[in-house]
């Protein structure tokens, strides 16, 4: 077995799905890492390139994967796809992204920052907050979800999750 020199990452609420392979090419890696376990994981890694597909939440995962010393590249989705060979899951997924990013021709997002991410989402398309209180709370947990905040999933676990502890975060936007 090889040392991993590309991985293909596909990330998702919960579970990742983890595509390595070496400088041969051959697969050296292929597994699923939890949300809660994902940095512990790529810091065991020696420094590598890694691809993900670009979406909200790719860019903090590039900013922490940039901190380990990964170099990190965000795709497109609609281009990765042409380098999918099977049936979409997460396992082909990756794989199909792992094969992309080492493509002479692919073209690359850059990461954003937190601050460019946050401006995006004050001030980007359907800035105007919703009337129904549906509406709002979609809005809230999709915010959550694309800055890599998890949503509590119990009701005891709501109390510690109030408007005055996300009141610093955003208070330099107003």
């Amino acid at each position: 077995m090889g040392e991993v020199s590309t991985i293909g990452l596909d990330i998702a609420k919960a579970v990742f799905q983890v595509h390595g392979v070496d400088g041969a090419g051959a697969v050296v890696i292929r597994k699923r890492v939890s949300r809660a376990k994902m940095l512990e994981f790529f810091a065991e890694l020696a420094p590598c390139l890694v691809g993900i597909e670009a979406c909200p939440s790719a860019h903090h995962w590039g900013r922490e994967l940039t901190g380990l010393g990964h170099t990190v590249k965000l795709m497109p989705p609609s281009y990765v796809k042409a380098y999918l060979k099977r049936s979409k899951n997460d396992a082909n997924d990756a794989a199909a992204i792992c094969e992309a990013v080492t493509r002479p021709s692919m073209r690359f997002v850059a990461i954003k920052s937190k601050q460019q991410q946050t401006a995006l989402m004050l001030h980007g398309p359907g800035n105007c907050w919703c009337v129904s209180a549906r509406c709002s709370a979609t809005r809230c947990a999709g915010i959550w979800l694309n800055s890599a905040w998890c949503r509590p999933r119990a009701a005891t676990e709501r109390q510690n999750c109030s408007a005055s502890s996300l009141t610093p975060m955003i208070s330099g936007f107003r």
